[in-house]
């Protein structure tokens, strides 16, 4: 915990003012519009590894795949929506168009479960099996890629055009309200992953998948009209020049004015700066860089009311530092990736869980697809926890405010990510061992007398990596990285588990290429009772615990972070 200054100043901040527009009124309906997206597009991708091994015929290591590409595809398109957000559309006119695009997604989703699209169902695993025609495959997937890029509309902006309701992001004096803001949004949207891991699953497993994908269809409609309800009353910014151009600028400058020697001494005379801003003279981390921003002859470098003639060759000293602030997160951002590589096994649970007793009582039975939600569920009781319970008891305990700095939470959250998957490498070595035993060598679909409890570990380890690093991320590139990147800086978690996504399809393709065996099959074999999960698990904790180690040196390199340069902080453990 680091002590924070005492600040008794009363906040001034137009949170519910008189204001038309704006304020905390405006907040329900644009945290409705993404829980409600989130409720429905988990409703559908929790148990896809069911709809494609049983109704489409593919293995479990090809499903995994699908899954992997369409998770990566939902995370890298708020990119490209952030930047057009950002640049050109504006946040409000982003979030509805994803609305309209991720509704169509959905509802040629849910075509494809009619009688008329579909063949007689696959045995899980089986080896004789029909698979799709190039037409059915067109269709599902036509559909993932809609419902990619209507995600990808709504969730690059979200969370920024909630920020932009109110205006306390530049005052530090109000990092504790940004903080329970961005972590309450978390929370709402993870209680709706929650309730989309539980319930619909629970109705695809028991009224079938027609009734199962047509329950999301109508959560996306609430979704769009919870949006569209509030419209007259949001503060709607207007898109500035595009932050990319602005970086590229800086880049082309810099290698135009490499044979520029930089002075010894940092004088702003020699620096471009826009009038009114703060950064007149630029920092020394990454100099070359500076180098773009450098007046060499005022006459033939600026114009009479003192603007760049070529932008192209001279730069002002906000663009040079918008530049090294994206470069300096990237690798505590890669770290972050590494760590999303064991969220992204979600599908490989869900097999191993329907061959465990997952009975509550001797009638309910929890589905395998489910049981993951415990994850969830752990992410939204420490948050609750952490910001109602433990930072007011230790802050009344200190008699000062006190709070877990950013780096020091996203630490702790690599570290226990990797506890987690050591924790589910010994789950898994017990359950192939009792398959064994009780005979089920070559019927991966038994089911087996040993409780899915086993998973617990895991996943209540996960749970709490989550709501530590991803939270604690969020926030980290929304504070670090400047106000013109707002929906950058709220993508970057999810570009994050994209990559993250693509390293998990090659590793699995690189593991079942090299543990190939004629008789036994390789690790992540498509019979889990001949495979080795274990063995393939045991992998990526070793890689955690690299990534931990990387971070380390990653969170060191990058120094102080803004909420740290505001306050005295003790130099003592990791995160500095």
């Amino acid at each position: 915990m680091e002590d924070q200054p005492d600040n008794k100043k009363t906040i001034t901040e137009p949170l519910l003012n008189s204001n038309p527009k704006g304020g905390f009124r405006t907040l329900p309906f644009i945290i409705a519009n993404e829980a409600f997206e989130r409720l429905a597009s988990f409703g559908l991708s929790t148990n896809m590894i069911s709809y494609l091994t049983k109704e489409y015929g593919m293995d479990a290591a090809q499903g995994a795949q699908v899954l992997f590409l369409l998770s990566s595809a939902t995370n890298f398109t708020p990119v490209l929506g952030a930047f057009f957000a950002d640049s050109y559309v504006g946040r409000y006119r982003m979030i509805g168009f994803g609305c309209i695009v991720s509704l169509l997604g959905m509802v040629m989703l849910w075509s494809t479960t009619f009688p008329e699209a579909r063949q007689p169902p696959c045995v899980q695993f089986g080896d004789r099996c029909n698979s799709r025609t190039t037409l059915q495959l067109l269709l599902l997937y036509t559909a993932f890629g809609f419902m990619a890029i209507g995600a990808g509309g709504i969730r690059s902006s979200s969370l920024a055009f909630g920020a932009d309701q109110l205006s306390f992001r530049d005052n530090l004096q109000h990092g504790t309200i940004r903080e329970s803001f961005f972590s309450w949004y978390y929370v709402t949207v993870s209680a709706s992953v929650f309730v989309a891991m539980t319930c619909i699953v629970y109705i695809q497993d028991n009224m079938g998948w027609m009734v199962g994908f047509g329950v999301p269809v109508v959560l996306m409609i609430f979704s769009a009209l919870s949006f569209f309800l509030a419209s007259p009353f949001y503060v709607k910014l207007k898109p500035k020049a595009s932050w990319i151009t602005g970086l590229a600028q800086v880049v082309v400058a810099s290698f135009r004015n490499r044979s520029i020697k930089l002075p010894t001494q940092a004088t702003v005379e020699v620096r471009y700066h826009t009038k009114g801003s703060m950064l007149l003279v630029p920092s020394e981390k990454l100099r070359f860089f500076n180098k773009a921003c450098i007046i060499t002859n005022i006459q033939e470098d600026l114009t009479a009311d003192e603007k760049a003639l070529n932008p192209w060759s001279l730069c002002t000293v906000d663009q040079v530092e918008d530049l090294k602030a994206l470069i300096k997160v990237i690798p505590i951002w890669s770290a972050g990736m590494l760590m999303s590589v064991n969220v992204s096994q979600g599908s490989f649970i869900v097999l191993q869980a329907s061959t465990m007793d997952r009975h509550i009582t001797s009638k309910f039975e929890i589905p395998a697809a489910t049981f993951t939600s415990i994850t969830v569920l752990v992410l939204i009781i420490w948050v609750a926890l952490y910001d109602s319970v433990a930072i007011p008891l230790v802050s009344k305990i200190k008699a000062k405010p006190v709070r877990l700095s950013l780096k020091r939470r996203m630490g702790i959250g690599i570290l226990l990510s990797t506890t987690s998957m050591a924790a589910l490498a010994i789950a898994e070595s017990v359950r192939r061992e009792t398959a064994i035993k009780e005979g089920f060598s070559d019927n991966p679909d038994a089911g087996l007398h040993i409780s899915a409890m086993w998973l617990l570990p895991f996943l209540i380890l996960g749970g709490l990596a989550e709501a530590l690093n991803a939270i604690g991320q969020n926030e980290f590139f929304y504070t670090e990285l400047p106000k013109s990147m707002s929906s950058l800086a709220s993508t970057l978690n999810g570009i994050g588990i994209c990559a993250a996504n693509l390293v998990s399809s090659f590793i699995v393709s690189t593991v079942r290429d090299l543990t190939q065996a004629e008789d036994q099959g390789s690790w992540v074999s498509s019979n889990i009772n001949k495979g080795h999960y274990d063995y393939y698990y045991w992998l990526l904790a070793v890689l955690s615990l690299v990534n931990f180690i990387y971070y380390l040196v990653c969170s060191n390199s990058y120094g102080p972070c803004k909420e740290e340069e505001g306050s005295i902080v003790a130099d003592e453990g990791f995160g500095r």
